[in-house]
């Protein structure tokens, strides 16, 4: 108990020189206050990058498997990828029939052309043919109007399902709903607009608010089916079952492709988890060396905080020899600066916090999804204290160890 009080008392001598010394102590908070936002920052961004990535790629699927013909992540030698044979629309019809416990079996493929409303005109825009099962593998649904039928694939229906960047670029405030778009030479009626996927993948991947949908039969109608290269999306039975289901699918594979057992695989199984875990590793350094450039600013603060300390230490040297005189304990001394220094940290901290709190909003309503979780504020908090205790313990140790009758007489 007589600790506690002890504690008590420590604390308050070391809020009541802070206060006595206000614009000291807001001079040193600016170092740890630019050290946290600087810390804090770096984790909102890496969050903010997170979600975003996680949102673009959402309308993957986690239970469903992309048989292509290149890796979604290319390791090693590319000329290996580039040499194999191209998947064929055959080979997505061979798959349905085969794999009876497939959900759905969606082949697509893709081109591009340049797509115009009135004297709007996006160049080179890419145009995905696809059939009626997307909606089925995918997150992705339409907003207004309908996607692809199995009746617009088997009977090569000129119409088409824009994403909703496509129609703010070419149809502004018009509804675009059964209006025509011209994609390359042909006229297409607009049937459907896609909800809207966000830009996450923007700085590496597809767009997918830019994309256009088309029959995949139509496609091969209008623009061409010769040397062209097939995707294949499979949506599992379960996601239980994944794993299971894509040995099945590898090796209905290998029986198409006509491979001996000791040959390799000249494809690719595809999945949401792959791109995930690449992503993952790839944010892991950069955050990890986002973190350790960020923190000398921290280091900085602290040092800036010892450095105060050691003046208060020095300033206040015949205060520590009339409490020692009286019977404060050297714990006690030491035990008051400590708590001082954190305090000062801890004040920076929150102070940081609230900044960073802002800058998160700006990011998060201008750049992209991003927010301060409960974790973020526990570690900045967190290494506030650390801080302070780190940077204050030198100085606290020497206050601790002044002789008294040596203090007493200091001028």
């Amino acid at each position: 108990m007589k600790k506690i009080y002890q504690n008590i008392e420590a604390f308050k001598i070391a809020l009541q020189a802070l206060i006595a010394n206000k614009t000291r102590g807001i001079l040193t908070t600016l170092g740890i206050i630019i050290g946290i936002v600087a810390v804090i920052t770096t984790m909102t961004a890496a969050n903010g990058l997170g979600n975003a990535f996680k949102e673009s790629i959402a309308s993957i699927g986690s239970d469903v498997l992309y048989v292509s013909r290149f890796p979604w992540i290319i390791q090693g030698d590319f000329f290996q990828y580039r040499n194999r044979d191209k998947l064929e629309l055959k080979d997505a019809r061979s798959l349905r029939t085969k794999l009876p416990d497939a959900i759905a079996v969606n082949p697509s493929t893709s081109t591009t052309r340049h797509i115009k409303y009135g004297s709007n005109i996006i160049e080179n825009n890419r145009i995905i043919g696809t059939t009626d099962k997307l909606v089925i593998v995918s997150d992705m649904v339409p907003e207004s109007g309908r996607f692809l039928t199995g009746a617009d694939v088997q009977y090569k229906k000129n119409v088409c399902v824009i994403g909703s960047e496509v129609k703010n670029r070419l149809f502004g405030q018009v509804n675009p709903l059964n209006k025509k778009m011209k994609i390359g030479m042909y006229n297409y009626r607009v049937i459907g607009v896609m909800e809207k996927q966000g830009t996450g993948m923007s700085f590496g991947g597809p767009n997918f608010d830019m994309r256009v949908y088309i029959p995949i039969t139509s496609l091969l109608k209008n623009y061409g089916s010769r040397d062209r290269n097939f995707d294949i999306a499979i949506k599992a039975p379960s996601q239980d079952e994944l794993e299971n289901f894509e040995y099945a699918v590898i090796g209905e594979m290998r029986k198409i492709r006509g491979l001996r057992p000791t040959e390799k695989d000249d494809f690719s199984i595809n999945k949401m988890d792959s791109l995930l875990a690449a992503y993952n590793n790839v944010m892991g350094v950069v955050v990890l060396i986002g973190l350790a450039i960020t923190s000398v600013s921290l280091v900085v603060g602290g040092i800036g905080v010892m450095n105060i300390m050691f003046v208060s230490v020095t300033e206040r040297t015949r205060e520590i020899g009339i409490r020692k005189a009286i019977g404060a304990t050297r714990r006690a001394i030491l035990t008051q600066f400590l708590f001082e220094a954190s305090a000062i940290c801890v004040l920076g901290g929150l102070i940081g916090l609230s900044i960073s709190y802002g800058i998160t909003s700006i990011i998060n309503d201008k750049v992209m999804p991003a927010s301060i979780s409960p974790f973020i504020i526990i570690v900045a908090l967190v290494v506030s204290i650390l801080t302070g205790l780190i940077s204050g313990l030198i100085p606290a140790i020497k206050a601790s160890r002044l002789n008294p009758i040596e203090s007493l007489r200091y001028e």
